[in-house]
């Protein structure tokens, strides 16, 4: 990892957003990178079932919790996009949740969180609960090392890039969301995990004292861990879901802050299986 850091790569505001968790919450539970698709069917269910029956009262998803999104248009009745409305709409019944854009699914738009009754989080953001100030990100804009994502992370965060994207018909727009899998998906199978950057620890302690944060939770990398940095700081790594692909290993946990601090808690198999 390189010591330099990009400032266009990652650049934080003056002042970090805040989320300050309610006294009576006992439990927050952080999920992130479920790449959740039509072809999924397991996976899904475990995130509907984890939503649901999860004993925290709130939920915070960290990005990429959708493979790809064009627009929330998509959600036409009978898409797979209305059917993820429907499950997050009926856990935000019982739970509070939060949705932090990532690298896959940066254009949920406000429409669709609201008809979800999730509320958006910038990235990044500091959660202040149970104590303690954790940084939130998805972490994608901290892996500075991929020059080559972060010219195209750049191109697709622009407002005249989205706005122009957004403008064309729904059918195009999928067409080439499905150029876009087929192509990560090569790259996935040619270079595996490894294909992913990894977050440049430089940056990231920027990012901890500009936040006045001990501790970054983050996702993105697929490479669930927790890390000691210096000057006593933590990262802690969420976990990539998948309870779809064939064999007897499964992936898919969350984090779960409580006044008893962090820790790691597996998700269940979808019920039935």
């Amino acid at each position: 990892m390189t010591d330099t850091v990009a400032p266009h790569a990652a650049s934080l505001p003056q002042v970090v957003p805040e989320l300050h968790a309610p006294s009576r919450w006992t439990a927050i539970d952080l999920l992130s990178d479920l790449h959740l698709q039509a072809g999924l069917p397991r996976t899904t269910a475990a995130w509907a079932q984890h939503l649901t029956s999860s004993p925290a009262q709130a939920l915070i998803l960290l990005g990429d919790v959708f493979e790809v999104w064009i627009g929330d248009d998509a959600a036409e009745p009978g898409s797979f996009e209305a059917r993820c409305e429907a499950i997050l709409r009926e856990a935000a019944r019982s739970k509070t949740l939060y949705f932090m854009a990532g690298n896959r699914d940066f254009l949920v738009g406000p429409d669709f969180l609201a008809r979800c009754g999730v509320q958006a989080l910038a990235d990044p953001t500091v959660l202040v609960a149970f104590g303690q100030r954790w940084l939130l990100s998805h972490g994608d804009a901290l892996c500075l090392d991929d020059t080559d994502y972060q010219a195209f992370r750049r191109q697709v965060r622009d407002p005249a890039w989205q706005q122009a994207f957004l403008a064309q018909p729904l059918a195009q727009r999928r067409e080439l969301a499905a150029r876009m899998r087929a192509a990560s998906e090569a790259r996935k199978r040619e270079q595996g995990v490894e294909g992913y950057g990894d977050l440049d620890t430089q940056a990231v302690l920027t990012w901890l004292a500009t936040a006045n944060s001990p501790v970054l939770i983050h996702g993105h990398t697929h490479r669930p861990a927790d890390h000691a940095l210096p000057q006593g700081a933590q990262r802690h790594v969420l976990s990539d879901w998948d309870f779809d692909t064939p064999g007897p290993v499964t992936r898919g946990e969350v984090i779960r802050l409580s006044t008893e601090g962090l820790r790691r808690v597996p998700a269940s198999p979808p019920e039935g299986s």
